[in-house]
């Protein structure tokens, strides 16, 4: 049909020159069009289908050269009319390859349904054998282990859906849009999908097995809340005990405020930093004032200074053992996202009454 078809609108071509030109694209083109979805159907590229139309063509042309040369047919209509063959094999091909194009887009749509219709069964905790059997239907292994993915918003250049690894499921279109990666230590190996995260800003929730995937997801929506905006990957592996504050935030906003007191009479520009150094103090192995200046790239002097204060404000609590673990859960909990080491930024004061967070580059 379609070699009928070829020749049948190439002689119709040929007798009615434009206006027949014109009135093409009709039920006659559509041969050529299923011709190119049978292809995509049947598992082949194109290269097949390519090579019997030109084939096709330079037997026709010989023919026709042929017919020409009996007919007593100039050399100029001659050239003309090889060029009206090979001009319309083009188009022929070209109607061919939309076809095939449309039927690989109806194929990517229909899978893209059935995984996005996976992905929310993985996330909000399927049974083992609902999650089979929608694998099954969306052409996707199931993973030992998987980290959810929560997105900042997009850049102004966005480029993560076309980044994105074939196996990784996404929801790229909601109001809190996610990825969910499949073995997520060999996923990050590729440079192109980190790098368009980077751009995004992204916070990578902890590796669990795939019964845990709305875990990671909780956890790394509550992560990017705090930070607001992430810049680049955020981890949430290297940041747990500060996922384990924001798990009971009111709680431990209590917590925080019955510790610090202290520092309540205090400008928050103060507090800060008799906070930042504290803190540091606390997690330091000797505690000397050469330690946590280096930490904290201040002159020993000042943060000797700083020490006597903190030492005049806080008194015993700095020698019992569980005052001093309350007091760096309270200092980690109401300066959690401060920039830098910890230091970079004053809090407001309605930042540092509410714990709230300041944005901060991942370490």
């Amino acid at each position: 049909m379609g070699v009928e078809t070829a020749l049948a609108e190439f002689a119709d071509l040929v007798e009615g020159g434009d206006a027949a030109s014109a009135e093409r694209g009709g039920e006659r083109w559509r041969v050529y069009w299923v011709l190119g979805r049978g292809e995509f159907a049947e598992g082949r590229s194109l290269d097949a289908l390519q090579a019997a139309y030109r084939l096709g063509a330079r037997v026709a042309w010989r023919r026709y050269a042929r017919a020409a040369r009996r007919a007593g047919v100039g050399a100029d209509q001659v050239v003309l009319l090889a060029e009206a063959v090979f001009a319309h094999i083009d188009e022929i091909s070209a109607v061919s390859v939309r076809g095939y194009a449309e039927a690989q887009a109806d194929k990517a749509g229909a899978l893209g349904r059935r995984r996005h219709h996976l992905l929310g069964r993985i996330v909000s905790g399927a049974d083992a054998s609902a999650l089979e059997q929608a694998a099954v239907t969306a052409n996707w292994m199931l993973p030992d282990t998987v980290a959810c993915v929560a997105l900042g918003p997009p850049a102004e250049r966005d480029r993560t859906y076309r980044r994105l690894p074939p196996a990784v499921l996404a929801d790229l279109d909601g109001q809190e849009p996610y990825l969910l990666v499949p073995e997520p230590e060999k996923a990050f190996e590729d440079q192109a999908f980190a790098g368009a995260l980077e751009v995004r800003g992204a916070v990578v929730g902890p590796t669990v097995p795939l019964a845990m995937a709305a875990d990671s997801l909780r956890w790394a929506r509550t992560l990017l809340a705090r930070l607001e905006r992430p810049a680049g990957i955020v981890r949430c592996e290297e940041r747990l005990p500060e996922l384990l504050l924001l798990g009971d935030q009111p709680l431990v906003r209590l917590f925080a405020d019955r510790r610090l007191r202290p520092l309540d009479d205090l400008t928050p520009k103060q507090a800060t930093r008799l906070a930042t150094t504290l803190l540091v103090w606390l997690q330091s192995q000797r505690g000397s004032a050469p330690e946590v200046a280096e930490r904290l790239a201040l002159h020993p002097q000042t943060v000797r200074q700083r020490l006597r204060r903190i030492e005049e404000l806080f008194g015993a609590a700095l020698d019992d053992p569980d005052a001093r673990f309350e007091l760096e859960v309270a200092l980690r909990f109401r300066l959690l996202g401060s920039p830098g080491p910890y230091s970079a930024r004053s809090l407001s004061a309605a930042e540092w009454r509410a714990g709230r967070a300041v944005p901060r580059a991942p370490r």
